[in-house]
């Protein structure tokens, strides 16, 4: 049996556009992915709403990506693969990041996962990193997310360099998936669907 680790933020972790209510595991893309890749591969879902990349957050705690990210890899080992999406909360008016500060913040999580052990017999896992979904046209979410939409579409770019650079697979989820209108952040069922069965294409060629 294949496992592959999902680490991720709200939109893995199934966040609901405008009610925020957390969509049912066969909706959310590592469901959609598990269903179709078959019990010859574990999924494992690790979405927390809110996480950032290595920052943390003044109004929210627990919410950076960094700490928790040895003993998730350590609780999971050995990790055949792992699908790394973060960077949205980074967006955040709060915390005053460019793209490339936030692509640091994702190398740094790739130089934890190369140096962790947490495959195969003590091998680095393989890693697919994407570049989350471009922040859309914002209602209640605009002051939150203040000059987020330009520097969002730079992110791809940036991690692709940032993949290149730490010997890892890149996959860019704008190219795949659109954010809901409803609040131009998460993804509705139907993106959560789109993204589970392109990755399931993915999976399948890199284990």
């Amino acid at each position: 049996m294949k496992t592959v680790l999902c680490y991720g933020d709200s939109n893995t972790w199934g966040y609901e556009p405008g009610s925020g209510r957390r969509y049912p595991y066969s909706q959310r893309w590592p469901g959609v992915l598990a269903s179709l890749l078959g019990s010859t591969y574990h999924i494992i879902e690790e979405g927390l709403s809110g996480r950032t990349t290595v920052l943390d957050d003044p109004t929210r705690v627990g919410k950076n990506g960094l700490p928790y990210l040895r003993p998730c890899l350590d609780t999971h080992a050995p990790l055949d693969l792992i699908l790394l999406m973060l960077g949205t909360n980074d967006l955040k008016h709060r915390f005053g990041l460019s793209a490339y500060d936030i692509s640091a913040g994702i190398a740094m999580l790739l130089t934890v996962i190369q140096q962790s052990g947490c495959g195969p017999e003590g091998r680095t896992p393989r890693v697919l990193l994407l570049s989350p979904p471009h922040i859309g046209p914002l209602s209640a979410l605009g002051e939150l997310f203040e000059g987020a939409l330009e520097k969002s579409r730079r992110l791809a770019e940036m991690y692709r360099i940032v993949a290149t650079q730490n010997g890892c697979r890149f996959l860019d989820a704008a190219e795949i998936v659109t954010v809901s209108p409803v609040d131009g952040v998460h993804l509705d069922a139907a993106q959560h669907d789109r993204l589970g069965r392109r990755l399931a294409e993915v999976v399948r060629e890199l284990v």
